[in-house]
């Protein structure tokens, strides 16, 4: 996990100290992953506003939602996901080509992503877990037919309250919510059915 030292202003008066927190995530290659002989486009995630945001977010009740003080996402976490789930996708060697929508490459599909849920979350506990929510939908460039969806979820525990552990989690469950994906979307895309006439 990388840490950054910047600084935020929070008035015109004062500037306190923000620790900017830049997860790695690096997913090994799973060998029950199959090879892909088409191309996806990865669409920018969407998300709701409060989700949308650098802010790191913490639900310390139900019902509550919070930010840490003096702590960022070095990004907003809908491109932390976006840039996962490409890098680990090209780093695989098992498709052909993925590139991001902005790139101006129309692909055979598109994966369409919308994070419902990143924060840590406390459930009725004394330390919080790091919990991702992610909706999923391939869907074929062609006839903008959706082929797969799916809503993915992860969580892991913090190892105790502190912002740099809880941070630590985020990356775990990054981790694993891209796992998840990429070999949803690389046994998915092959599978895709031709409708009825």
């Amino acid at each position: 996990l990388m840490v950054l030292v910047g600084c935020s202003v929070l008035s015109t008066t004062q500037r306190d100290p923000v620790t900017i927190y830049s997860p790695d995530v690096r997913v090994p290659v799973d060998p029950a992953w199959p090879n892909a002989d088409w191309s996806l486009v990865i669409a920018k995630p969407t998300a709701a506003r409060v989700v949308d945001s650098p802010r790191i977010s913490v639900r310390p009740v139900p019902g509550e939602l919070q930010v840490y003080r003096g702590a960022s996402w070095a990004q907003p976490a809908t491109d932390l996901l976006q840039d996962a789930v490409q890098r680990t996708l090209e780093d695989s060697g098992r498709i052909r080509a993925v590139a991001s929508s902005d790139a101006g490459i129309l692909g055979d599909y598109r994966l369409v992503m919308d994070l419902r849920r990143f924060e840590a979350d406390y459930a009725g506990q004394s330390t919080p877990s790091a919990v991702i929510e992610v909706s999923a939908k391939l869907v074929k460039n062609r006839d903008q037919r959706v082929v797969a969806s799916r809503t993915f979820l992860q969580s892991k525990p913090a190892s105790d309250a502190e912002i740099a552990n809880v941070a630590a989690a985020f990356e775990d469950s990054l981790s694993a919510v891209t796992h998840d994906i990429v070999g949803w979307v690389l046994g998915n895309g092959g599978k895709d059915p031709q409708p009825s006439l």
